[in-house]
């Protein structure tokens, strides 16, 4: 087994926006989490706030909202299934996933990490990667900011030697003044020590660390439960009055969306965005729409974008919501035998153009049993359009909408010039059962010809005269 431990030292800090200006997080008075800007003016984790405020006066505060972080960390964990199916939560601000029965599928281990790494920042966040075969030693080596691999169980006690006594949980401060009076700073210390010396004066609990984190005891972990249903909400930082500023924040959800749909090897057709207002008015619903069911979070982001551009608010946001209810099993496919790309699929163009169009500006044909072209066809959802002609014989794909008058000269019909007949006539007699305006009786004889311009024209003649009534491509 291989864990990745992925530790959030800001964890308190990415709730809240990204801020140029120094900015903290603060409970009972102590800075909590510090951004780059504040760091540099000195302010570190564990400052009191007075101490931070007479280094950087201007420094934004914001108060720790654990309600929030535990949100936030649970989006994460569904993110993170798009990864492996083995998530748990661990210590606060920290998940645990197991990837080494994963690797083959992301290209190895760098390109696994990699892109981790591109997703977490994708969406505003940063974590430190410890690497381990036990899942303690991973959180070990996350939480002092080793990022570098031990991929074997014999290696662990030297990747574990110079570790800080500090990254072990549940020390006291007394059991601390202890340590640093026998003189242990590091794990390497830590464990040269007997265990029976360490159970009697710390307790049964930092043995039994020791052993799980070098592999000698077991150490289960309980697995991230996730939800029979989608539904994750995120408050933002401010009030948003423009549909487009809102895209940040749910790529953050549909991210999350699209590791829940992966850990069920499921996809969705739809899914359904809540805008929540103020001031008790009711909430706007943004359906996307997919002509598919598809969990490919490219996918949705640029169904999500489309929709948002031609988006109005009705009145300033301050949180949204992805609902998903319906997942459906997703159909596995054949991937190339030389590693051939894919030709690209219809259903992402057709998403665009519904969410850029409007839904009922694109929809699929089917074929209708009557001989009549403009009968032969409708209007249906894309999932029931069908291609095979209703009837046999050589007709074109572009109809006009109605029937083109033609001009004669000396017996001829034009159409920029004089039209040669190529091959006809074919006789459609159909229609007597219908009123006129379901299409009602025809008596025609088709033709295909062209003109002087090279267009291929599809023709027909009845008592009246001569018509256009298609164009091949």
């Amino acid at each position: 087994m291989l864990w990745l431990c992925l530790r959030f030292p800001c964890l308190a800090l990415e709730v809240f926006p990204p801020e140029s200006e120094p900015a903290v997080v603060v409970a009972l008075q102590r800075v909590q989490a510090a951004n780059e800007a504040a760091q540099a003016a000195g302010i570190q984790p564990g400052l009191r706030l007075a101490a931070a405020l007479a280094l950087a006066p201007g420094v934004l505060v914001h108060e720790r909202q654990p309600a929030r972080e535990a949100a936030w960390l649970h989006m994460l964990a569904c993110w993170s299934e798009a990864f492996t199916p083995q998530v748990s939560l661990a210590a606060e601000g920290e998940l645990l996933l197991e990837i080494g029965g994963c690797l083959r599928l992301f290209g190895g281990l760098p390109a696994l990490r990699e892109r981790v790494r591109a997703g977490l920042a994708e969406q505003g966040s940063f974590a430190v990667q410890g690497l381990a075969p036990t899942p303690r030693a991973a959180q070990w080596l996350a939480r002092a900011g080793v990022e570098e691999a031990c991929l074997e169980v014999e290696a662990l006690p030297a990747a574990l030697a110079p570790l800080p006594v500090q990254v072990v949980e549940g020390f006291t401060p007394a059991q601390q003044r202890t340590l640093a009076a026998l003189g242990v700073r590091s794990l390497g210390d830590l464990l040269v020590l007997p265990a029976a010396g360490l159970q009697r004066r710390f307790g049964a609990g930092l043995p039994l660390q020791l052993a799980q984190a070098l592999g000698e005891r077991p150490d289960p972990r309980a697995a991230f439960i996730f939800p029979e249903h989608f539904a994750e909400r995120l408050e933002l930082p401010a009030k948003v009055s423009e549909a487009a500023m809102l895209l940040f924040a749910l790529r953050r959800l549909l991210a999350a969306l699209a590791g829940w749909l992966a850990a069920r090897a499921s996809g969705l057709s739809s899914c359904r965005i809540l805008l929540e207002h103020e001031d008790g008015l009711p909430a706007s619903e943004l359906p996307l729409n997919f002509a598919e069911p598809t969990a490919d979070l490219a996918r949705f982001e640029r169904v999500l974008r489309e929709r948002l551009e031609h988006y109005r608010l009705t009145a300033p946001v301050w949180r949204v919501q992805v609902l998903a209810d319906e997942a459906q099993p997703l159909a596995g496919r054949s991937l190339g035998l030389f590693g051939q790309e894919a030709a690209q699929a219809l259903a992402p163009v057709i998403e665009r153009l519904r969410a850029r169009l409007g839904e009922a500006a694109v929809h699929g044909l089917a074929c209708v049993a009557d001989h009549r072209p403009e009968c032969a066809s409708r209007a249906v959802p894309e999932a029931q359009a069908g291609v095979r002609p209703a009837v046999a014989g050589t007709r074109p794909l572009w109809l006009l909408p109605r029937p083109q008058a033609l001009g004669e000269r000396a017996g001829v019909p034009q159409h920029e010039g004089a039209i040669l007949r190529l091959a006809g006539p074919e006789r459609i007699e159909s229609g007597w059962w219908s009123e006129v305006g379901q299409g009602g009786d025809v008596t025609r004889d088709y033709f295909v010809a062209s003109n002087p311009r090279g267009e291929w024209l599809w023709v027909f003649r009845d008592a009246q005269g001569w018509w256009l009534h298609g164009l091949f491509a």
